[in-house]
């Protein structure tokens, strides 16, 4: 390099791993281009709320540019990549063009998986986009549509069960809020049904839900799920999932809503970068989060296997995304400088989730608490996570609401699902009930097993 290049550092990924990488840099001697397909930024961990009609979209999103703003040396392009070559230090865009680089950041998390089963896709989404949690919006309330519309005992009780496969952090979520609807929310405004007969399973192939807190916190959480009517299946794995229900081992239940929380599998520029992986997809990066192949590559969040002191890999959550997205960022300026690279270290914040209303669990080293007070630990960690004032008060407004009036404001109908499921629009023929699902939730993906952590750290 002469004295008068400034190095180029290309991330890929607006999520948190480069958000994080990206605001590190803010100050530093290089020019930062932020690469990724969306335009905004999502808060990952309320995703589930959006899903279940308490919070908009906009509430949990900004505009990576807006992010940004202030940044001098970032430039932001929506644009996918569709290719690395390390070799020459280029990545690849969807309409052909190549961005040179001196540093690469790549941070482009993590989808879910299906072991092996890329047809339930179309039957049980998952959750980890806008899109996708809108869509799990929509197959919920057109099921409560369906459901007052027909005359058909079988068929309604069909459409007012709800199975979530994978007793993570959001399957543990998603299952808390549905009664929080159908008990309170719904209950006076249908008539030939009672919402309240609604009924939630949540399914857990594992011994236990929540399987990375400790165990008397995943066994007071799935009391108060029980609680809250939550049917929790422990210790089967689904055999099968389509249009008429899910299969629980030997078990047919009869349902037309599946959520999908069950496992992941990294984005597949991972395997392009001539580094060796796991069944997930997952880079086995060095210690300072680099390719040992590439020094000048870097892979960050989900999409990367870090260790820890104790041997152990740093988990798939937020906080390891934000931390190894800042550890990259500081080493792309320690080798600028000629400085030694450190290994990465990982600080374990804590682990929380919730279940429901006035009900969480949380887990600080050999502090376990539950109950009222870590719901409000909860809310509160979560709204001071946001990004941007704007949607910290539209979420603490949108949760006093709910809190005092028990209602979900989010509860729009715009398109028809993209299950088989009826279009309710004055004028526009329904669906037919065997139509197949739309091409675009079709599409298979690399698929490996893993399970649901995205959210349980704080």
């Amino acid at each position: 390099m002469t004295n008068s290049h400034v190095p180029h550092v290309v991330i890929i990924g607006g999520g948190f791993a480069g958000l994080a990488a990206a605001r590190e840099l803010r100050r530093a001697a290089v020019r930062v281009t932020v690469l990724d397909r969306s335009n905004h930024h999502t808060f990952q961990p309320l995703l589930y709320q959006v899903a279940t009609a308490g919070l908009a979209p906009s509430d949990i999103s900004v505009p990576i540019r807006w992010r940004l703003r202030n940044q001098a040396n970032a430039t932001v392009l929506m644009a996918e990549v569709v290719g690395i070559d390390a070799t020459r230090q280029v990545v690849r865009l969807d309409d052909e063009t190549e961005i040179a680089y001196d540093f690469l950041i790549v941070a482009t998390g993590a989808r879910h998986a299906y072991f092996g089963r890329d047809e339930w896709a179309s039957f049980a989404p998952g959750l980890k986009s806008i899109e996708d949690a809108t869509d799990m919006r929509q197959r919920m309330l057109l099921a409560f549509e369906r459901a007052e519309r027909t005359d058909d005992p079988a068929e309604r009780d069909a459409n007012l069960t709800f199975a979530i496969v994978g007793g993570g952090p959001t399957g543990v979520e998603l299952a808390g809020s549905i009664p929080d609807i159908t008990k309170r929310a719904l209950r006076k405004e249908f008539r030939r049904i009672d919402t309240r007969q609604t009924r939630v399973l949540l399914i857990e192939a594992g011994p236990r839900i929540l399987p990375t807190f400790p165990e008397d916190l995943s066994r007071a959480a799935q009391a108060d799920l029980e609680g809250l009517g939550v049917e929790v299946r422990l210790g089967v794995p689904v055999t099968h999932i389509d249009e008429h229900g899910v299969s629980i081992g030997e078990e047919h239940v009869a349902t037309r809503t599946v959520f999908w929380a069950a496992g992941n599998v990294a984005s597949p520029l991972g395997r392009m970068l001539d580094a060796d992986t796991d069944r997930a997809g997952r880079v086995k990066v060095a210690n300072d989060c680099s390719v040992p192949a590439h020094p000048n590559v870097f892979v960050v969040g989900d999409l990367c296997i870090v260790m820890r002191d104790n041997g152990q890999p740093a988990p798939a959550v937020a906080p390891t995304a934000n931390q190894t997205g800042q550890h990259a960022a500081r080493m792309i300026l320690a080798s600028m400088q000629g400085r030694p690279r450190t290994p990465f270290q990982y600080w374990h914040k804590g682990d929380l989730a919730t279940i429901g209303r006035h009900k969480a669990v949380a887990a600080f080293g050999r502090l376990h608490l539950s109950g009222y007070f870590t719901w409000f630990l909860w809310l509160f960690v979560h709204l001071m996570y946001l990004v941007g004032f704007r949607n910290r008060a539209s979420v603490l407004l949108q949760w006093g609401w709910a809190y005092v009036t028990w209602q979900r404001g989010v509860r729009l109908i715009t398109r028809a699902a993209a299950s088989n499921t009826p279009v309710l629009a004055s004028g526009t023929a329904p669906v037919s009930p065997s139509a197949p699902p739309p091409p675009e939730l079709s599409s298979g993906r690399p698929i490996s097993v893993g399970d649901d952590r995205v959210k349980q750290t704080v």
